[in-house]
């Protein structure tokens, strides 16, 4: 057998260089498909240098980090702040332990448009493609990481990825029984306890399974309230036969209870306006009310009180997240295999600031009727203003499947088929519900997701209609279809790629409740329209003139043909340079498409927005060697028909549409080094240029916003990450690690930024193993080392300057202080 077959019949050489890192394919099939760079890889040398510096091998930007460095970072934290030190990713973590989420910065692209994935499953959003990084898998169980910085592989499976993707990897089970438990302390009462156990090989096929639970509770780092998370997760694997043939299932649930953190406002450029940290007597502690202030009483008459959506138990971030994930691969004939990695996703999850406070006599309440009310608080009479939960419910069922059929022509010829579906049902609705003012100078919502559970919390009004803040489902569906050839020539040298995806994408919306016309404001009621105008839209009793659109459902389909190309060529002793070329779509968000419009002829849409685009060039050089791991690469990237809220004359209302494109150049580098044998080295650089390429519209005046030419916000100029470690002897390790964000734009228009920051870190382990304690030790972790005092996510928004164009001041929020935690693993 040549030296291809031998690779794919052997497992063992497969599961190692896996583990080391050496690929880091999103899919079951592109890892197979990639498989054959592996074997280049593993021949030269080691595949990492500390777990940070991968030698990738593959023809596109990608970094990739394992488990040798992941384990040397907080426990629990998200993996997002662990990738946070490779070239081209800027990640802003909203608190210490990463519990609150963050905001995603790559090469420009929010992390709306970047594609994050977990085991191949696509994790954004449904709806908004949002990116919730405080729910994501347990460190601990993660084998490796890895960054695309520019372009997906051909067969992701989204309709939104414009700016690259993010993916991680589950841990294989071991092949041998054991576990361990995990405790950990640290700063702001910071608790998490985790526990795993490996099954080992068991049955008559060789099965492994290992199951791991996890808890964790912290204070927030100003103001007050707590963060708590819980999580399950579970994966059995079945090898069939000895060719690296498999099958996988695995599950995962998190449950987040949390209050929020407040940010403050920030001055203008001009420095007219003081930040909240300036003025708040809190100063970098500035958050929600510590204290509720009670309403006063009149004779029959609750006023409102006068700090609720300010008051920090009121303002909570709920969610329960759940999946399965299948993996499989199976060699149909010699040659011939098939990869399946089927999928199905639960999401309940609301935020924000979620009450209000009515009128016991609201229309709301009145429905059809035009006189009484409805007793909110249970006084005897319907004369009072009472606050109430009006949350924003999402819940999302999706299923989804990967597959692909790759063929080997040849030794250096391979095509690849692959098919890609996603299903999400994603229900949006907001079921009032109480307030417990049992305890008046604490109060909390009786449940957090308001009166979706339990029909007693809900408010009712005197038709029995209850009340609802939105009510609306989507079907958001995609259909992808995709072809991949790799061949190699000139003696294996030179490889190249040519690949096209294409993607079919349909969004049925079904809206529930009244539209309120050229807007994405809703009226959920069981008040009956009292006059249909001749354009079809509707008015309503005590309302004004205010038009709105009847309960609807409509139907949006997007399509395109997506290539793809890259090539690498191999020369000298360890030296590549390598080339891509890709095209990405992201079809416009619900959010977007429910904005809608009645237009003369009757039927109604936004034709203001279409389908975001990107096209992206890389161009890199890598050098491997036993020691070190080098990899520079330049890039541009053209992205057209941004979508962002603008004003529109004719019809006197925010749209969302499509206003221009940006473009962005920029360098990005990375060096792993081990100069002396238990010293590692690590270096990155990041170097972005990104600017908006034409102006538009927002105010009611007509003013044109002068965004031509000027930065991208929320994305830093320069970046530099540093990291050194090294293992003392066999007891003690330790490193250091620091990463340099320079300054960043808050608004489109430039007139407002924040300063650069630089973030140091360490951490220390001492191990137990010497002393008869295998995989037991205790590690030490300080986040933040040197108290810088920065802010970290960026309410970014068109303009910050006051005045005729009425811009309100843009939030931020506040770094986390130093923070020192400990965690002591016993191994079995």
């Amino acid at each position: 057998m040549n030296r291809k077959r031998v690779f794919w019949a052997t497992t063992a050489l497969f599961t190692g260089l896996m583990a080391a890192g050496a690929a880091s394919a999103q899919s079951t099939g592109t890892e197979a498909t990639e498989v054959e760079s592996v074997v280049v890889t593993g021949s030269r040398g080691p595949a990492n240098v500390g777990g940070l510096a991968t030698a990738e091998t593959v023809a596109k930007t990608r970094n990739t980090i394992g488990q040798e460095f992941i384990s040397t970072q907080q426990a629990g934290q998200t993996i997002l702040q662990s990738l946070n030190l490779t070239p081209g990713l800027s990640f802003s973590n909203a608190d210490p332990y990463g519990s609150s989420g963050g905001n995603i910065r790559l090469r420009g692209f929010d992390g709306n448009r970047v594609s994050l994935t977990f085991d191949g499953i696509p994790l954004n959003d449904t709806g908004n493609y949002a990116t919730y990084t405080n729910q994501q898998l347990d460190p601990e169980l993660i084998e490796r990481a890895s960054v695309n910085t520019g372009s997906t592989d051909v067969d992701s499976p989204t309709a939104s990825a414009t700016g690259g993707t993010i993916n991680y990897v589950t841990r294989r089970p071991a092949s041998d029984f054991g576990g361990w438990i995990q405790g950990s302390l640290g700063d702001f009462a910071y608790r998490r306890v985790m526990g795993l156990i490996d099954t080992g090989e068991f049955g008559p096929w060789g099965t492994t399974a290992w199951f791991a639970a996890s808890y964790q509770n912290y204070d927030k780092f100003k103001g007050l309230g707590e963060l708590e998370k819980k999580q399950y997760n579970a994966r059995i694997y079945q090898p069939l036969g000895d060719n690296g043939d498999f099958i996988a299932l695995s599950g995962h649930y998190n449950e987040n209870r949390n209050n929020n953190y407040n940010g403050p406002n920030l001055g203008t450029a001009t420095g007219s306006l003081l930040s909240d940290v300036e003025t708040s007597p809190f100063g970098w502690g500035v958050d929600f009310d510590r204290t509720y202030i009670a309403p006063t009483f009149r004779t029959g008459v609750a006023d409102n009180d006068a700090n609720g959506t300010g008051y920090y138990g009121l303002r909570i971030n709920p969610s329960n997240t759940g999946n399965i994930r299948g993996n499989s691969r199976f060699t149909l004939m010699d040659g011939l295999v098939l990869t399946v990695d089927p999928s199905f996703q639960y999401t309940l999850a609301n935020g924000g600031t979620q009450q209000a406070v009515l009128s016991e006599t609201d229309l709301l309440l009145r429905g059809t009727k035009t006189t009484g009310g409805v007793d909110l608080n249970g006084d005897g009479d319907t004369l009072d203003r009472v606050r109430v939960m009006t949350p924003s419910n999402t819940n999302t069922h999706r299923y989804g499947v990967n597959s692909s059929l790759i063929w080997d022509l040849n030794d250096n010829h391979r095509l690849r088929a692959a098919y890609a579906f996603d299903w999400g049902r994603h229900r949006q609705n907001g079921h009032y519900g109480f307030v417990d003012f049992s305890n008046p100078s604490e109060p909390r919502f009786v449940d957090v997701f308001g009166g979706r559970n339990d029909e007693d919390n809900r408010v009712v009004n005197l038709d029995g209609y209850a009340l609802t803040s939105r009510d609306r489902k989507s079907i958001a569906q995609l259909n992808q279809f995709s072809l991949e050839y790799r061949g190699r020539f000139l003696d294996e040298a030179l490889t190249v790629v040519a690949g096209v995806r294409a993607p079919f994408f349909k969004r049925e919306l079904n809206q529930y409740c009244y539209t309120q016309n050229a807007s994405s404001n809703v009226l959920c009621t069981s008040e009956v329209p009292s006059a249909t105008l001749a354009n079809g839209n509707v008015t309503f009793t005590g309302r004004g003139t205010t038009q709105y659109i009847k309960p609807y459902e409509r139907e949006v389909k997007y399509d395109d043909i997506l290539p793809n190309f890259m090539a690498s060529y191999r020369f000298g002793e360890g030296h590549s340079v390598y080339g891509s070329y890709s095209e990405s779509l992201s079809a416009p968000r619900t959010d977007s498409l429910y904005a809608v419009t009645r237009f003369t002829d009757g039927s109604i849409g936004n034709p203001t927005v279409q389908p975001e685009t990107s096209k992206n060039y890389d161009f890199g050089y890598r050098y491997t060697a036993s020691t070190l791991v080098v990899q520079a690469s330049t890039f541009f990237n053209e992205f057209d028909n941004r979508i962002v809220s603008t004003y529109d004359e004719d019809l006197g209302q925010f749209v969302d549409r499509n206003v221009g494109a940006v473009e962005t150049t920029g360098f990005e580098a990375s060096v792993g080094w081990e100069p002396i044998p238990n010293l590692n080295l690590y270096a990155s650089a990041t170097f972005t240029n990104s600017e908006l390429q034409d102006n538009y519209v927002y105010n009611a005046a007509g003013a044109e916003l002068q965004t031509k030419g000027k930065k991208q916000v929320e994305t830093p100029e320069e970046m530099f990450a540093l990291r050194a470690s090294y293992k003392f002897n066999d007891v003690f390790t330790a490193g250091i690690q620091g990463k340099y964000t320079g300054e960043r734009w808050v608004t489109d228009v430039n007139d407002l930024k924040v300063d650069a920051y630089t973030v140091v870190d360490a951490d220390a382990r001492f191990d137990f193993s010497t002393f008869g304690l295998e995989g037991t030790y205790l590690q030490v972790n300080v986040s933040n080392l040197f108290d810088e005092q920065y802010y970290n996510t960026l309410g970014t928004r068109a303009s910050a300057t006051p005045g005729a164009l009425g811009y309100s001041r843009p939030f931020a929020g506040v770094g986390a202080p130093r923070t020192v935690m400990a965690s002591l693993r016993y191994s079995f």
